[in-house]
This record gives C-alpha cells, structure tokens and sequence, in this order.
C-alpha cells in the first residue's frame, strides 16, 4: 500500500534551517509529482511546493527564494530545504501525492520557529 513518511522537523529559532524528508513506498514514485503541503493552528492546509515528475517545481509566494522542493527517485524520496525561517512556518507539514482519484498523506511532521 502507498505509504508516505515524512522527517525532520523541529523547533529551530528565526533565520535557521531544516530539512524535510519524505519516504515513499507503494507506487512508481518516479512517475508522479509529489507535494508538500502545511497546516498552522486555526488555519487550512496550503500547499508549500511541488515538483513533478520531470522536475519542474512551483512555490506558494510565501516561501519562494527560501524552501527548495527536491527528489531523489533513487532513494523514493522527496525533500523540502527550508531556509531564512521564520516563525509565521510555523505548522505540521505534510508530504502528498495524488494517485489515480486518491489523494496520499503523510502522518506530518511538527515545524515550529521561535522569534
């Protein structure tokens, strides 16, 4: 079965850095794109990034010029480097992809970024 599995979070202070890691099992990861997604307290989940199949990848404005978005299909992971954090990142962040007519999410992983 698809299962995603998401790594890295923590607490880090403003301006810091973390990486996130997303492990794919359960489908042909190299054949479709993959998302990362967040939720801060009170608010919906909004698409951070994604990047597709061949590579090409999209950031919500917030973040453009501080989060790279990347994958290693050799390993069926996907990665978000986040930098210049700041404390509005704040949020469980969740890996997805979309399969067929079904969306797959990780369990998520807490980032929270202290002023």
């Amino acid at each position: 079965q698809v299962q995603l599995v998401e790594s890295g979070g923590g607490l880090v202070q403003a301006g810091g850095s973390l990486r996130l890691s997303c492990a794919a099992s359960g489908f042909a990861f190299r054949l479709y794109a993959m998302g990362w997604y967040r939720q801060a307290p009170g608010k919906q989940r909004e698409l951070v990034a994604s990047i597709g199949d061949g590579g090409t990848t999209n950031y919500v404005d917030s973040v453009k010029g501080r989060f790279t978005i990347s994958r290693d299909n050799a390993k069926n992971t996907a990665y978000l480097q986040m930098n210049s954090l700041k404390p509005e990142d704040t949020a469980v962040y969740y890996c997805n992809v979309y399969l067929g007519r079904n969306d797959y999410w990780g369990q998520g992983t807490q980032v929270t970024v202290s002023s």
